[in-house]
């Protein structure tokens, strides 16, 4: 049976864990080790490291922290941000990163969706969409530069560009949701699925149980991505997985 996966995200700057975390037997609260090794422990399914460091010195920081992970992690975990050439995947890839998650660099150069499937396989690259809601209500645009730039494209055209290129994952990312706590966006997500054959992970609105079962049942997203909620303690994977199998949804469970 086909399960769904249950993804915590961590936003990386400069080698720590940005968001608070205030976990018991965490001594060091922003190590993204640490914190992955207790979300792997916990139960996760996968997990998502976002570099949001900006500059070029720290780059060679999340290669590390990266293969500091590697060695403690047995589940699959993806890496993003900033990544904008072939030779930043490898180095990402090779440090023992099992895909990595491509946004605004895939908006300005299509190419490396397709050379990056070419060289390391569909499945290791994750197309990340920050996706709202035109005024008009007609449809969804895609922004870029952690969406702060509206590129005009249409999310659902790009993301189905984004496949045929050989994008073997979507990571979606509603903007309208984002940090409101009132749930996933189902049409969004329920959209994107009618229109390509890869998974799709839904990101952006989580704020209880309910959500996840709704993601899953009326979605139909593959994996779910939250951040704040598990990071502050206020749902652990167990609860969530707990309640998924409770009410049908296939989980895998430790």
């Amino acid at each position: 049976m086909h399960t769904k996966r249950i993804i915590p995200c961590l936003d990386v700057r400069n080698g720590s864990v940005v968001k608070g975390v205030n976990f018991i037997g965490i001594k060091e609260i922003g190590d993204p080790v640490q914190l992955g090794e207790y979300y792997y422990k916990q139960g996760a399914d996968e997990l998502v490291f976002l570099d949001i460091t900006a500059t070029h010195e720290g780059r060679g920081i999340m290669e590390k922290v990266v293969e500091r992970v590697a060695e403690k992690i047995f589940i699959p975990f993806t890496v993003g941000g900033g990544i904008s050439s072939i030779d930043d995947i490898r180095r990402i890839l090779r440090a023992g990163a099992d895909k990595v998650s491509l946004n605004s660099a895939a908006v300005k150069n299509k190419n490396l969706i397709s050379e990056g499937a070419a060289y390391f396989g569909s499945q290791c690259i994750v197309l990340a969409v920050d996706a709202k809601r035109r005024i008009d209500n007609s449809g969804w645009s895609v922004f870029v530069n952690g969406g702060r730039i509206d590129t005009g494209i249409d999310a659902l055209e790009w993301i189905k560009e984004g496949v045929k290129l050989g994008a073997g994952e979507i990571l979606l990312t509603s903007m309208d949701a984002d940090g409101t706590k009132d749930g996933f966006d189902i049409e969004l997500t329920k959209k994107v699925n009618d229109i390509i054959n890869v998974p799709v992970i839904a990101s952006g609105g989580c704020g209880s149980l309910g959500d996840f079962k709704d993601i899953f049942k009326d979605g139909r997203a593959d994996a779910a991505l939250a951040a704040s909620l598990f990071h502050y303690g206020e749902l652990t994977i167990n609860e969530v997985k707990k309640y998924l199998k409770e009410n049908n949804v296939a989980v895998r469970t430790i």
